[in-house]
């Protein structure tokens, strides 16, 4: 344990504070590269790297310059703006050959006398959502876990041309190998969940994610094979602070991937790679706390949840339909929200039960645990501003008490699966594409832009962003279309 925990300092930076802490911290570890990582609208990980000999006290107060058109947040004339690096977030970056310490950050315009935060930055919605949560004084902590599902591939390509639509991947123990030569352990479909060595091959991978992830300060549960035979797995997180969480998304995004690549595998967060396989998705646990007490407990409430729980579970529901054109933003995330492969479609909450959207986990029993989840993101989202869209929707329904009882969402013992098709239409459902997910974002937005946490400016370009990439593969002849329709 010791040694684990001086592998731990050794990677972090303590959390160093200033300009000087961090060149301290250069000279001593012989840092060579510092790496700067920004996060683009659609929260993907975009880097700049200067020598090591380049830090100063002025990269820290004048920050790097970068063009924030081709990140989605600015249009070409009014694009420049700087990168300040947050020296809290400092760290070894663990693949890099030569020793880089890497960053992330806020972004800022270019003003004057002073720069001032770029309002739709990812990292600057999160904090606003936090504060504003502060300023309410319902709450002063929120606290979230977020499942990471995923795939690992040995073999992807795809091609989309003029004359060649297609894709194609391999998993040596994906069940269409059974009769090929060379592939030995093959798992029948949807019949990984939980399986055990020798069957469960990346074993050795997956602990190598996880200590990775433990050392850039992100303490883990745990981590399994998950439902889909063609190469699923999870990895689960603590419980941590949501904007510390979302930072710490993009780092365990990063890590499973190149440590995936070190071993020869691709990863992949799509939430429908698989036909036919269980999807993945990110289901996000979600608790507030304030002055450290639990908000959402209450011995003899509902699954032991407060009626401010239930109020929060209400502002969720009222808003699902909009909130998902931030936690669902690919055309791929709506593959993934159909029936049977234990993705909620149907709007309702209940203990134990994955059938509905809000889940209430049974063994979460523990006043400080006791929480809920939010089980129709994945993780192709953005995770800053998925996760201040969720806070800020439940704090609506808090405010407005919104009881989800009252509105019919609920409780449910059974599964929302098999309730007939007039007893689904009336509870109502997720958005069936992006489209549909873009028009409620457009029509419902107005609990996101309180105390001017989420911009209109950057609900604008979500909304434009979702619906141009639904037109896009609307257009796009599909191979099944050759199945179906080629000989009529």
């Amino acid at each position: 344990m010791e040694k684990r925990q001086l592998e731990i300092e050794e990677r972090r930076s303590k959390k160093m504070k200033t300009a000087k802490e961090v060149m301290d911290f250069i000279k001593k570890n012989d840092v060579q590269m510092v790496d700067f990582k920004m996060v683009d609208i659609n929260g993907q990980f975009r880097h700049v790297t200067i020598p090591a000999t380049n830090f100063s006290e002025d990269t820290m107060k004048d920050g790097v310059g970068f063009d924030a058109s081709n990140y989605g947040y600015a249009v070409v004339e009014k694009s420049d703006m700087v990168f300040i690096p947050d020296p809290e977030t400092a760290m070894i970056d663990p693949f890099c050959e030569i020793k880089t310490l890497s960053m992330t950050g806020n972004a800022m315009i270019i003003d004057y006398p002073e720069n001032r935060p770029l309002a739709q930055y990812p990292r600057n919605i999160v904090l606003a959502a936090e504060e504003y949560m502060k300023k309410t004084g319902i709450a002063d902590e929120m606290l979230i876990l977020p499942e990471f599902e995923f795939y690992l591939f040995d073999d992807v390509a795809w091609e989309v041309s003029h004359n060649h639509i297609g894709a194609e991947i391999d998993a040596s123990q994906a069940p269409w190998n059974t009769y090929n030569e060379g592939f030995g352990n093959v798992i029948g479909s949807q019949k990984a969940y939980h399986i055990a060595k020798p069957l469960d091959t990346s074993f050795e991978m997956r602990s190598e994610m996880c200590m990775e992830i433990e050392k850039a300060g992100i303490p883990v549960k745990y981590h399994h094979p998950e439902v889909g035979a063609a190469g699923q797995f999870e990895i689960e997180p603590k419980l941590g602070k949501m904007s510390k969480m979302a930072d710490g998304t993009m780092n365990i995004k990063y890590i499973i991937r190149n440590v995936a690549a070190k071993y020869g595998k691709t990863a992949t967060f799509m939430p429908k790679p698989v036909y036919n396989e269980a999807g993945s998705g990110m289901h996000v646990h979600m608790l507030l706390t304030k002055n450290g007490k639990p908000v959402f407990y209450d011995e003899n409430g509902y699954g032991q949840l407060s009626q401010t729980a239930l109020y929060f579970i209400g502002g969720l529901l009222e808003h699902i339909s909009s909130i998902c054109a931030i936690t669902n933003p690919t055309t791929n995330s709506y593959k993934r929200l159909i029936p049977g492969f234990e993705a909620p479609v149907t709007i309702g909450y209940a203990m134990a039960n994955r059938s509905a959207v809000v889940r209430i986990p049974a063994y979460a029993k523990d006043p400080l645990h006791k929480r809920f989840e939010l089980r129709n993101p994945d993780a192709t989202c953005n995770p800053y501003y998925a996760f201040a869209a969720i806070l800020m929707a439940g704090l609506d329904g808090i405010e407005k008490k919104i009881d989800p009882h009252e509105k019919g969402w609920g409780p449910f013992d059974c599964s929302l699966f098999d309730l007939p098709e007039e007893e689904k239409a009336k509870l109502g459902g997720v958005p069936a594409n992006l489209t549909e997910a873009a028009k409620a974002l457009k029509a419902d937005h107005e609990y996101l832009t309180k105390g001017g946490v989420f911009p209109e400016k950057l609900i604008d370009l979500i909304i434009a962003h979702d619906l141009a990439e639904d037109a896009e593969l609307a257009k796009l002849p599909h191979p099944q279309e050759y199945a179906k329709y080629f000989d009529l």
